[in-house]
């Protein structure tokens, strides 16, 4: 696989007037990635709880009865990333949407859009406590790793690159590239996760590219404050920042950040890195159990 470059969102949370206003922004915010040449574009998580601006002030601050609403757009905000990956020919991670999938369930859902306009997903598979506990929003249990034209590619949703017993199973199964969407309403949060993005870079010896929401929303009880910094990661080693730090973004402020993602870096780092925490991991007597299925975009 050659080159890339890829482009992360700090996206900030906004309060559109009308559905309108949501499409030109995200046309705007995909259309100033690629002209900077990207060919990967990562957003966040739960970037889609900006579209509740759109329903009656009630059914704004009502978190429970958002979710059925909310599923009236899912189809239209799938279609519209989508066009925009076609249109562009780009990989685009769109920010993820509580999606309803029986009559009692909704996952944390962030899709994969291909430039042909085929799209695949990845469902959260560990709660915070205000997903399970205030929200309702249910754990899925399939993992998944994407086989595209810039490489395999895994996506871990906040919380869940917390934990890493799964994306080293996505790691097992080729996966060269990870993308951690989030959204999390501390300072504390965010570093949980950026620290969590970087011992995944590190063990795995694979980037990682994080994709946070930023910004206020006093309308929102979902994603009324959200704190964090984009960055690009890599493992400390050969052909690597020493610190492991692609880029990084400033603290809270919108915008894109870039970096070029050569996967020619992580095969040279686990063949000939000084140390090969890639290779290495069995020898803690781990054996996955996890399956991964993998496809084709």
């Amino acid at each position: 696989m050659s080159a890339f470059r890829a482009a992360v969102a700090q996206y900030p949370v906004g309060q559109p007037a009308s559905w309108a206003e949501v499409e030109a922004t995200l046309t705007r915010w995909v259309g100033e990635a690629v002209a900077e040449g990207a060919r990967l574009l990562v957003f966040p998580e739960y970037a889609s709880m900006v579209l509740p601006a759109l329903f009656a002030p009630a059914m704004q601050s009502n978190l429970g009865a958002q979710l059925p609403a909310l599923q009236e757009l899912r189809d239209d905000y799938l279609d519209l990333h989508r066009h925009l990956a076609r249109r562009h020919g780009v990989y685009l991670l769109a920010g993820s949407f509580p999606w309803q999938v029986d009559d009692r369930h909704f996952h944390n859902r962030a899709w994969l859009c291909a430039p042909s306009g085929d799209a695949g997903f990845q469902d959260k598979r560990v709660m915070t406590r205000f997903e399970r506990e205030q929200w309702g929003i249910s754990a899925a249990e399939e993992l998944k790793v994407f086989d595209t034209a810039l490489g395999r590619i895994g996506v871990q949703i906040c919380y869940d690159a917390e934990f890493p017993l799964p994306a080293r199973a996505q790691a097992e199964a080729g996966a060269e590239l990870l993308l951690v969407p989030s959204c999390t309403d501390t300072a504390a949060g965010y570093h949980r996760v950026r620290v969590a993005a970087q011992a995944r870079a590190l063990e795995n010896q694979c980037h990682v590219l994080l994709s946070p929401l930023v910004g206020e929303a006093a309308w929102s009880p979902a994603v009324d404050v959200n704190v964090g910094a984009a960055g690009v990661y890599g493992p400390p080693d050969r052909g690597f920042p020493d610190d492991g730090v692609l880029v990084q973004g400033q603290l809270n402020q919108p915008g894109w950040i870039y970096a070029e993602i050569d996967p020619a870096r992580v095969e040279q780092v686990r063949q000939q890195g000084q140390v090969f925490n890639f290779r290495h991991w069995p020898e803690q007597g781990y054996t996955s159990a996890l399956t991964v299925s993998v496809e084709k975009l």
